[in-house]
């Protein structure tokens, strides 16, 4: 799973380039998270790992708490949980989930990105079996084997852990992912490079030359859109 730690890496770098987009998309992920219950994460799990996400990115504290002042306010705007399905050059699969409050703009805008970037669209279904939702968990401080034996001994189950560069990458099924937390908390670690609940390909393909490029160009237009969440992809991105 290590070459799929560097693709989460690649995607979080490329997005740290465009702190202001980013900021307005994190901003209206916690007010729809908090609209959902309770505006205090230690009673909204959904609004607690948002949290958590936007800790990775460094999202001001004012813009969180712009975010969740809204969310107590009296205006409701309404926003749709979307994932559009599609494929890119040469084999390559992309999973696009979005959080909109037009509809119609956003299927227009996700697939003209598709259409306009050497992709298609794809029926629901068509590419989302071949991904399995993860938690990814990466950290620095502590050892493979240690963090390993501290899991077992809370028993907290993790499909894997590996270490690069220095860093301990989990991946765990996504009910894990608090638990996970909790338990490296409790040994004083706190900060995180990396806390997501992603969609990791079951199996990897390798682009090269212009294939790899006009991916990375479909995938930075797919980021670019406003309602756009998050792109997950199969492809084992070469430097």
């Amino acid at each position: 799973m290590g070459r799929k730690w560097n693709n989460i890496k690649e995607k979080k770098a490329s997005k740290d380039a465009n702190t202001s987009r980013i900021y307005a998309k994190f901003g209206r992920e916690i007010y729809v998270a908090a609209r959902q219950g309770e505006p205090d994460p230690e009673l909204n799990q959904s609004l607690k790992f948002v949290l958590e996400r936007a800790k990775t990115y460094n999202v001001p504290k004012h813009i969180i708490d712009r975010a969740i002042e809204k969310a107590k306010g009296g205006l409701e705007e309404n926003y749709d949980e979307l994932r559009y399905e599609g494929f890119g050059p040469n084999g390559s699969m992309l999973i696009v989930d979005t959080l909109t409050n037009n509809v119609n703009r956003t299927a227009a805008d996700v697939r003209a990105a598709f259409n306009k970037n050497g992709g298609n669209m794809g029926v629901n279904g068509s590419v989302a079996y071949m991904f399995d939702a993860t938690a990814v968990i990466g950290f620095e401080g502590k050892s493979a084997d240690d963090t390993l034996e501290l899991l077992m001994e809370a028993d907290v189950d993790v499909r894997d852990i590996l270490e690069e560069d220095n860093v301990v990458i989990i991946y765990a099924e996504p009910d894990q992912f608090h638990a996970v937390q909790e338990v490296l908390k409790q040994e004083g670690i706190t900060e995180f490079k990396v806390a997501e609940l992603t969609m990791l390909a079951q199996n990897d393909v390798v682009l090269s030359g212009e294939d790899q490029e006009q991916l990375e160009k479909l995938i930075d237009v797919l980021d670019d859109l406003e309602d756009v969440r998050q792109v997950y992809h199969n492809v084992d991105l070469q430097d």
